[in-house]
């Protein structure tokens, strides 16, 4: 089978039907910072609140999909580049099911951010600048990856050997350091219900 025989099958149910049927749209909300800088807690606590009020989410974290779908890349250029590109292509698939969907990788090339952003419609890419200084993160070092780092045992890490290229106009920016947990939660849900993204009047109970 050539690639030419290939093509893109037209499903019967809509999106806008999804949509219609969640009360909310299917939505990417891309957490992306440098490492230990929150990105996983924010990502697990907004869709916490986001579920609570009954919305249709899931969660994409940088550890998981490496556990399973990109299991089989490591840590060079091409392979972090590959990694935010199926990253980019499941969250598509997930706005496509109208699941409001967050995405906690470091991702920290702009041009790959802007491709997975490309996918996006308009107004369905939220991109979240969890911004921590390094310091910062380093003395949080949840993973102890840091300490490997400054030990040589690790090379190519973003933010010490490695460049990290920060969102030039993000939707929302978040000051970690900062902020509480439920600040910055609490930005986030106000910009998707300011825009119109979710509803937060359907509520569990």
């Amino acid at each position: 089978m050539s690639a030419t025989t290939v093509q893109w099958q037209q499903a019967i149910i809509t999106r806008a039907d999804r949509e219609r049927m969640n009360s909310h749209r299917g939505v990417t909300i891309w957490f992306t910072g440098l490492s230990g800088s929150g990105k996983s807690t924010l990502a697990a606590a907004t869709e916490k609140v986001l579920f609570d009020f009954g919305h249709h989410t899931y969660t994409l974290d940088g550890d998981n999909i490496r556990h399973g779908l990109n299991k089989d890349l490591g840590f060079s250029f091409v392979d972090r580049v590959e990694n935010i590109r199926r990253i980019a292509e499941v969250a598509r698939l997930f706005r496509d099911a109208g699941i409001i969907n967050m995405t906690a990788f470091i991702s920290p090339h702009r041009k790959d951010r802007l491709a997975a952003r490309a996918m996006a419609g308009v107004g369905t890419f939220i991109e979240v600048f969890v911004d921590c200084p390094i310091e910062v993160c380093e003395q949080r070092d949840p993973k102890g990856i840091y300490k490997k780092v400054r030990a040589g045992l690790i090379t190519g890490f973003t933010g010490i050997t490695c460049p990290y290229e920060p969102p030039e106009s993000p939707e929302i920016h978040l000051r970690t350091d900062q902020m509480t947990i439920l600040q910055s939660v609490n930005l986030i849900i106000d910009y998707l219900a300011r825009h119109r993204l979710i509803s937060l009047r359907l509520g569990r109970g």
